[in-house]
C-alpha cells in the first residue's frame, strides 16, 4: 500500500489549504474568486475545505486567476491528480459514514497516532469479538452490518504491521476504568486484555500502551473526552500535513488543525502520558486483570 493510495485524503486537504493560501495571498476575496470562476460560494468552501475533489483543469484556471508561479501550479495540479486516488476503504461502501472517511485516510497516512480512550479499548487494539460487542451497541444493526464494520476495523489494524510505508507509531493511554469494566462475555474480555497486553511485544516496536490510574484526579483531558492526535511525515519537498486532532460523537467527527487547537490537545496529551503508569507497570496491571487478580 503506497502513501498515495493509503492517504488520498491528505493530498486533497493539502490542495484545499494551498489553494486558499494562494487566493488570500493574491488578495482575492472568496466571493470574488467564486464569481470569476463562475462557481457558487458553497463550492469554493468545499474545495478549500477538502470536502470535494477538483479537476486539474479547474486548478489550472484557479492558478491563472490567483497569479501563482509555474512551480506552485505544478505542485497544485499534481495534488489534484493524487486526490483522485481511491483508498482501500472505499470498497466498504456505507460501512463507513461519510464523516469518518476522512479520518480513515488520515490515519493511514499518519506517521504517529496518539490516542486517549477513557471508555473503550482503542479501535486499533481491539479483538474481533470486542469490536462486534461495541458495534452491536447501536440499536437496529444487523449481524451483516456488524460483520462489515468488524472487517473494516481489522483492515485498518493492518497499518500497524505494514512494512512499506513504515508502520506508524501508536501511543495509547487507556483509563484504568476500561480495564475494570468487563463486558458480558468474560472469556472474550480476557482474550481482549491478553491481546492488549501482548500488543507491544508482538508489533514492530511501534506500539506503546499506558494505563491512566483511577487515582488520578481531574486533569486537562477530563473535559475533552476521547481524542486522537495524528502527525504526518514529510513527503519529498512538500511541507508535511499539519497535525490534526480528531474527536468522535454519535453523529459525526470533529477535525481540528489550527495551531492553537493542536497545541491545547498536545499539552493535554503530555499530561496524560506523564500521569499514566509506564509501559511495564501498565502491562503488569493488564496481566493481573487477565488472571482475575486485580484488587
Amino acid at each position: 500500500m503506497t502513501l498515495t493510495s493509503a492517504g488520498s485524503t491528505v493530498p486533497k486537504r493539502q490542495l484545499g489549504r494551498l489553494l486558499k493560501q494562494a487566493r488570500e495571498e493574491a488578495g482575492i476575496p472568496l466571493d470574488t474568486a467564486a464569481k470569476r470562476l463562475e462557481w457558487s460560494r458553497a463550492r469554493m468552501y468545499r474545495i478549500e475545505g477538502a470536502q470535494t475533489s477538483v479537476r486539474t483543469h479547474d486548478v489550472e484556471l484557479m492558478c491563472r486567476i490567483y497569479g501563482t508561479s509555474d512551480e506552485m501550479q505544478s505542485v497544485l495540479v499534481a495534488l489534484a491528480a493524487e486526490s483522485k486516488s481511491r483508498g482501500w476503504w472505499h470498497a466498504y461502501g456505507d460501512a463507513i459514514p461519510e464523516w469518518f472517511e476522512l479520518y480513515v485516510g488520515l490515519e493511514a497516512a499518519a506517521c504517529c497516532v496518539r490516542q486517549y480512550e477513557p471508555a473503550l479499548v482503542p479501535g486499533l487494539l481491539q479483538t474481533p469479538e470486542y469490536m462486534a460487542a461495541v458495534f452491536r451497541t447501536k440499536p437496529g444493526r444487523t449481524p451483516a452490518e456488524v460483520a462489515r464494520k468488524v472487517a473494516l476495523r481489522l483492515e485498518r489494524q493492518r497499518l500497524l504491521t505494514r512494512r512499506s510505508p513504515a508502520a506508524p507509531q501508536l501511543q495509547a493511554v487507556i483509563d484504568e476504568s476500561v480495564i475494570r469494566r468487563p463486558p458480558e462475555d468474560s472469556e472474550g474480555w480476557r482474550t481482549q486484555l491478553a491481546y492488549l497486553g501482548n500488543a507491544t511485544r508482538a508489533a514492530l516496536g511501534n506500539i506503546a500502551v499506558r494505563v491512566l490510574p483511577m487515582g488520578i484526579g481531574p486533569h486537562r483531558a477530563s473535559v475533552a473526552g476521547a481524542f486522537v492526535l495524528l502527525d504526518f511525515p514529510r513527503l519529498s519537498t512538500r511541507p508535511p500535513e499539519p497535525s490534526t486532532v480528531y474527536q468522535e460523537s454519535l453523529t459525526g467527527g470533529l477535525y481540528l488543525d489550527r495551531p492553537g487547537e493542536v497545541a491545547a490537545y498536545t499539552d493535554a496529551w503530555s499530561t496524560l502520558w506523564a500521569s499514566a503508569l509506564d509501559e511495564q507497570a501498565s502491562e503488569d496491571l493488564i496481566s493481573n486483570a487477565v488472571k482475575g487478580e486485580l484488587r
